[in-house]
C-alpha cells in the first residue's frame, strides 16, 4: 500500500505540476503565474511548518539533533544553489554580455511572468531590476541557441525531481497523510521551475508539444526517487525523523530563498493584497489536504 502511494504521490508531483506549467505558460491561465508563485511559498512553508517538523519533533529523537539537522539542511541547500548558479554563469559566460544566474524555473519564470501579468512599475524599479538574475536570464534565453543547454536543463530538472521524490517518499513513510501534504507541497512548487524549463526549450526553438513531453519525461523521474527514497528509509528507519527535518529545510529554503524574493517588488494595493490572498491559499491548500486525508 505505501510503495503504491508513494508512486502515484510523486507521478502526480512530479508530471502534474508540469501539466500545470503548460496550462500557465501556453493557456489561458498564463496571467496567474505571480499568484502561483505566492500560492507555492505558502504551501512549503505550512508543509513545512505545520506538518514536518511537528511529525518529527513527536519522535523520540532529541530538539538539538533535529535543529542542528535543520541548520545543515539550509546550509547545504544554499550551498548546492550556489554551486548551481556558479555552473551555469561559468557555461553561458561566454555567450552572453551578462551573468546567466540560474538558467531554470525561477529565471525564465519570473521572464515568463513579467510579461504575462502587465505590472506596471516605474521606470526606477525597472532599472533596478535589470540588475537582478531574472532580467539577466531573460535576455540570455534570447541571446543565442538552447539546443545544447536545454537538455543540460532538462538533467538538472531530473536531478531536482528526483531528490523530490525522495524527500515525498520520506513523508508517506512516516504517515500517508504526510506523504500527500508532502506531494502536494511539491508539486505547488514545481509548477514554477517547469514554466521555467517550457520557456527555455520553447526559446530554444522547440514546439509545444515536444518540450510538454521533454518536461514530463524529466518530472516522471520523481517516481524513481520516491523508490529509492522507500528502500532507504525502510533500511534506516530510526533515522526518520531526520529525514523529515531535510525535508522542511529544502521547503523552507525554496520557499524563502527562491519564491518569496520573486515577489518583493513595488506593487499597488490590489496586488499587494492578492499575494497575501494567494499566499494565504497555499496555507488552505495545505490545511485542507490534511483534513481531507485525516478523514479518510
Amino acid at each position: 500500500m505505501i510503495i503504491f502511494a508513494i508512486v502515484v504521490g510523486t507521478l502526480c508531483a512530479g508530471i502534474g505540476s508540469v501539466w500545470v506549467a503548460a496550462a500557465l505558460s501556453f493557456g489561458v491561465l498564463a496571467r496567474y503565474t505571480q499568484h502561483m508563485l505566492s500560492m507555492a511559498a505558502g504551501a512549503l512553508l505550512a508543509t513545512a511548518f505545520m506538518h514536518l517538523l511537528p511529525e518529527a519533533f513527536e519522535s523520540q529523537a532529541g530538539a538539538h539533533d533535529l535543529f542542528m539537522t535543520l541548520l545543515i539542511g539550509l546550509v547545504f541547500f544554499f550551498l548546492l544553489d550556489k554551486a548551481e548558479l556558479w555552473h551555469h554563469g561559468h557555461e553561458h559566460g561566454a555567450h552572453a554580455h551578462a551573468p546567466a544566474g540560474r538558467v531554470t524555473a525561477q529565471t525564465a519564470s519570473a521572464a515568463q511572468a513579467h510579461t504575462g501579468t502587465h505590472e506596471h512599475d516605474h521606470g526606477h524599479d525597472q532599472g533596478h531590476e535589470n540588475h537582478h538574475r531574472h532580467d539577466h536570464a531573460s535576455g540570455h534565453v534570447a541571446g543565442h541557441s538552447h539546443a545544447g543547454g536545454s537538455w543540460a536543463v532538462l538533467a538538472g530538472d531530473s536531478v531536482h525531481c528526483f531528490g523530490d521524490g525522495v524527500l515525498i517518499a520520506s513523508a508517506f513513510m512516516a504517515d500517508i497523510r504526510l506523504g500527500m501534504i508532502a506531494s502536494v507541497a511539491v508539486l505547488a512548487h514545481e509548477v514554477p521551475h517547469h514554466m521555467g524549463d517550457l520557456v527555455i526549450l520553447r526559446a530554444g526553438a522547440t514546439d509545444r508539444q515536444a518540450a510538454l513531453i521533454k518536461v514530463s519525461m524529466a518530472g516522471s523521474v520523481t517516481a524513481l526517487g520516491g523508490l529509492l527514497g522507500y528502500w532507504l528509509v525502510e533500511q534506516l528507519q530510526g533515522y526518520l525523523p531526520f529525514f523529515l527535518v531535510i525535508a522542511s529545510s529544502s521547503f523552507v529554503y525554496v520557499a524563502l530563498a527562491d519564491l518569496i524574493p520573486q515577489l518583493q517588488k513595488r506593487l499597488g494595493g490590489w496586488q499587494t493584497a492578492a499575494q497575501i490572498a494567494w499566499l494565504l491559499a497555499g496555507i488552505g491548500l495545505v490545511t485542507a489536504v490534511s483534513n481531507l486525508a485525516h478523514g479518510s
